[in-house]
């Protein structure tokens, strides 16, 4: 086993591979960009090492810095985590050539996977099922158009050496065909430095499903049972579950068998997953190998017992695999969930800055957090916004679905937007908990789980009202208990002064809508009017993050976690979040853009401006591309009229909300 390995990776994974090095006593090197100073990784690695700037391409991505970096630091080999250069076959050679061992299989085995033209033709010819389509190499868009029609739409595009979901769209009919085209060669080119792409039959109603895969250099080559993915967005998975709740035993093993040989084909080492598209009718289609260690691994390591990433230092430093097929067992239920930092209601932007509060459920037998994060760091705009995530567990899948509800009520995100509202309506959606969803539901249902944008019911007022009082009434006491007078009476936050009723206003927004509520009273009895109606109050506590209190003679519970500036509460099926605000609030605040402007929706890279000074443009077009937390935004005119200025290039990083490009004053 090594004695000290370097992890050429940042944030949860990272974090993650620490975690198991240290429990064998393996010394871990991290290294990390200027954006990532202070972060996690660096303070849990042994030794780091700075690598570059902000930008991938000067840090995480610069192969010969993290060779460098290991020849420096005495590193016997290299992890390469997950996306970065995991799946780089020249790294992976050139590590290797350095005299370090790569944690993960052989470059050959990855050139063989990295184009996905190339898995397609080798997996056919060893008897694995594929998607009818086309893999050539003539990629003149005449041609291609010519390839779709005869495959027949619907179908998709994918690049040919990627992953991530990144270059992939659906045509469905000719017309659509060649800007589909542009779009997908332009964001495969920017995201993995090849603009190459494969058509395929799309599969309609299909599910996602994948084989974890393990092979060691002895010739053994075993799976690990499948992990589900087909609540996805955008291609970009949202739930992972493992088992399947659409595979029967015969089709697991078939599935599995298929796995197996898929991965032989390649002379595949280390930990891999074979990803198959499954029809509606239970038949199943090889899509692409991961030569890699996946985002979802934990969901196996759940079920199994397992850690895989031992098994991966194992394999990578010589030995064998630790069980043999007929010992891989597996028990009960898990599921993973990924917490963002993103805005559902505005197409899930990708956010950035400050975690101002992180609360999530706390670690045990049922509940597991991976994360690269804490409290008062930051989200970088130059990588991922993933913060955290969140498995469960539990004997079977209702109960493993009843875990991630409650956690996931539990989680408290201040700072950028969260999808936690948008998960928590998602895993109690009927299709969801039924284990029929598609890959292609949510993408065509979105709206039946984004947060609502109905005033929030009465009983959440209420309790952040509740909330409010009970945090006030505790920062005042820990300030009189630090003054030179605790005891005084001005130390009671109950409203009261000379000549006037003891009654105070507190004033919520929630989105755009100003609520104000009345209360007397203190020590968690209150009298709280909101609207026409008068609320009696007793016993009112908070207990870590639970919050109960007797309402007209009833109790209640919710979750709730309370400041001087947000109040979110929880009834135990959904939440409401609210803006503390003074009672006499004037908002000066204007909207990022106009009808005349097109502003920047947050920080990034313009990756093409698509117009020039004097254009006539019409409203809907596409006047500019920005690059984004690894994802393409689409800048398109708001009305029609003609550009007056344009004040960005192609490459230029801007601000969020700078003014990129202005029309003229309409007449």
């Amino acid at each position: 086993m090594f004695t000290k390995i370097l992890i050429a990776n940042r944030g949860e994974i990272a974090c993650r591979i620490i975690r198991t090095c240290r429990q064998f006593g393996i010394r871990t090197v991290a290294v990390y960009s200027d954006a990532d100073a202070k972060a996690q990784h660096v303070k849990q690695a042994d030794e780091a090492i700075h690598v570059g700037g902000s930008i991938p391409s000067e840090s995480y991505l610069c192969g010969d810095k993290i060779i460098e970096a290991a020849k420096k630091t005495g590193a016997q080999a290299i992890h390469p985590g997950y996306g970065f250069l995991s799946e780089n076959a020249d790294f992976a050679e050139a590590v290797e050539a350095a005299g370090i061992r790569f944690i993960g299989p052989k470059a050959n085995s990855m050139r063989k996977m990295g184009s996905k033209a190339g898995a397609k033709d080798l997996m056919s010819t060893h008897g694995v099922p594929v998607v009818p389509g086309y893999t050539g190499e003539n990629q003149e868009p005449a041609y291609l158009f010519q390839e779709a029609d005869r495959i027949q739409y619907p179908l998709m595009i994918k690049a040919a050496h990627g992953g991530g979901g990144k270059g992939m769209r659906i045509v469905r009919s000719s017309g659509e065909f060649l800007a589909n085209l542009e779009s997908c060669q332009r964001e495969a080119k920017n995201a993995f430095g090849r603009d190459r792409v494969l058509l395929e039959k799309y599969i309609e109603q299909p599910r996602h499903i994948e084989i974890q895969v393990f092979a060691d250099s002895h010739g053994n080559t075993i799976h690990l049972n499948e992990r589900e993915c087909s609540a996805q967005r955008r291609y970009q998975k949202v739930i992972e579950e493992s088992p399947s709740p659409f595979l029967t035993g015969e089709r697991r093993k078939q599935m599995g068998d298929a796995a197996v040989q898929a991965a032989k084909a390649i002379d595949y080492v280390n930990a891999g997953t074979v990803e198959f598209i499954v029809g509606a009718d239970g038949d199943f289609y090889f899509m692409e190998i991961n030569t890699r260690l996946q985002v979802e691994h934990p969901v196996t390591e759940m079920v199994t017992g397992l850690d895989l990433v031992e098994w991966q230092l194992r394999v990578a430093s010589g030995e064998k695999l630790p069980l043999v097929q007929s010992e891989i067992q597996t028990k009960g239920h898990a599921i993973e969930v990924r917490l963002y930092a993103e805005d559902p209601e505005k197409n899930f932007l990708p956010g950035s800055g400050r975690l101002e509060k992180l609360h999530l459920p706390a670690p045990s037998k049922n509940v597991r957090i991976d994360a690269g994060v804490v409290e008062g760091d930051t989200v970088s705009i130059f990588y991922d916004p993933m913060i955290a995530k969140l498995i469960v567990w539990d004997e079977d899948r209702p109960r493993a679905l009843a875990q991630l509800q409650n956690a996931l009520s539990y989680a408290d995100i201040k700072g950028p937007k969260s999808n936690i509202e948008f998960l928590e309506k998602l895993v109690r959606h009927p299709v969801v908990v039924s284990g029929n969803i598609t890959t292609n539901y949510l993408d065509q249902h979105l709206s039946e789980v984004l947060p609502q944008a109905d005033a929030p019911a009465a009983h959440f007022v209420i309790a952040a009202t509740v909330a409010a009082l009970l945090a006030d009434e505790k920062q005042t006491r820990q300030a009189a208990m630090r003054s030179s007078d605790p005891h005084s009476p001005w130390a009671i936050a109950d409203g009261w002064r000379i000549g006037h009723e003891s009654q105070r206003k507190l004033c919520f927004r929630w989105r755009d809508q100003n609520l104000d509520v009345y209360a007397k009273g203190s020590h968690g009895n209150y009298e709280i009017t909101h609207g026409e109606s008068t609320i009696n109050i007793g016993n009112a506590g908070i207990h870590d993050v639970t919050l109960s209190f007797q309402r007209d003679a009833m109790a209640q519970r919710f979750l709730a976690h309370a400041d001087t500036r947000m109040i979110t509460v929880h009834d135990g099926q959904s939440r409401a979040g609210f803006e503390r605000i003074p009672a006499f609030f004037f908002d000066d605040s204007k909207a990022s853009g106009s009808g005349d402007r097109i502003n920047a929706p947050m920080p990034g890279r313009m990756v093409v401006v698509k117009s020039k000074i004097g254009d006539e443009v019409t409203e809907g077009q596409e006047l500019a591309v920005m690059e984004a937390m690894k994802m393409e935004l689409s800048l398109k005119s708001p009305r029609t009229g003609k550009i007056a200025s344009i004040n960005v290039n192609a490459g230029d990083f801007v601000e969020a909300d700078a003014l990129l490009i202005k029309l003229e004053a309409a007449q």
